[in-house]
């Protein structure tokens, strides 16, 4: 079984490393390869079967590749809410929770995730390109590139004022002492409803499941046994990372994980389906309302009790 992964040294995608770090796949009986893929690359690696499950931080991607939810499901949640923060420099007089506060900055942001930004910044009454600039750093789009610390990297660096994205890259920027946290929407800092707009979660294609409903099956067990471990000793994140990550992340991911893992709940309701679906359609990637039934694989709804 091979798993698109949208970000390889992160938070988002963490239930699924741990299930693979921890034998948790091996013990469902499944030889899993993981390969990291930008979102867009990654539907499009779904799309064409060059991978069998796709580990979305944002699950309104996988509808740039298959219009109106046909073709695809989701089958378990990886982490609950919006999981993306606004990181800004450390220097800049901004109080947390004040988005007026990036006027005249220069902000840069994953393609995917930068649909949420400039809704969350529009819904404030700040316009891009007017108030402020989103800008591409060069090399982000790279098939290796994990965008949050690349990010936090370039915020070192001076290349921009702040980014939007994971919890380890703005715990990689505020470690270094190089950013601060402006807005961290699933702890309430977000206007309007931004924390509904979106969760990371597993996908993968109709035509998979057909053929591998038992593999597929295992799988979302592997990843809500992990959740739970996770949940129950977030210290495992250290074992996890020095697995994972390079050795200045894997230093850092405990503390993540920690505050992280309350948002480790495999559950798909229809209200969250609802919201992404109405956030869909206000990005214009949906013309209207799906039943949540075309959405997700109610079939693995038992395995994440």
């Amino acid at each position: 079984m091979r798993i698109a992964a949208v970000d390889l040294i992160s938070n988002t995608c963490f239930p699924l490393l741990a299930a693979d770090e921890l034998g948790l796949f091996k013990a469902e009986g499944l030889d899993v390869e993981i390969a990291l893929l930008p979102s867009l690359l990654g539907t499009q690696a779904l799309r064409d079967g060059s991978v069998d499950l796709m580990a979305a931080g944002s699950v309104y991607d996988i509808l740039t590749e298959f219009p109106g939810w046909q073709g695809a499901k989701i089958v378990v949640a990886l982490s609950q809410g919006t999981p993306w923060l606004l990181v800004v420099r450390a220097d800049l007089a901004a109080r947390r929770g004040d988005i007026n506060a990036v006027r005249g900055l220069r902000l840069t942001a994953a393609e995917g995730p930068d649909e949420v930004l400039k809704q969350m910044l529009i819904g404030a009454g700040l316009k891009p390109g007017r108030d402020l600039e989103i800008v591409e750093l060069p090399g982000a789009r790279g098939r290796d590139v994990s965008f949050g610390v690349f990010a936090a990297r370039a915020l070192q660096a001076g290349q921009v004022d702040g980014f939007w994205a994971n919890a380890m890259g703005a715990e990689t920027a505020v470690n270094s002492g190089a950013g601060k946290i402006l807005i961290d929407v699933r702890r309430g800092d977000d206007p309007g409803e931004v924390r509904h707009f979106t969760f990371a979660a597993v996908a993968t294609t109709d035509r998979y499941l057909e053929c591998n409903a038992a593999s597929v099956e295992g799988a979302v067990r592997a990843i809500v046994k992990a959740q739970r471990m996770l949940r129950a000793n977030p210290a495992l994140a250290q074992r996890i990372g020095q697995g994972k990550f390079p050795a200045e992340a894997a230093a850092l991911i405990t503390r993540t994980i920690e505050r992280d893992v309350a948002f480790y709940d495999p559950v798909i309701t229809e209200a969250s389906v609802v919201n992404i679906n109405n956030f869909a359609q206000a990005i214009g990637h949906l013309p209207g309302p799906v039943p949540y039934e075309q959405v997700v694989d109610v079939r693995c709804r038992q395995w994440w009790a």
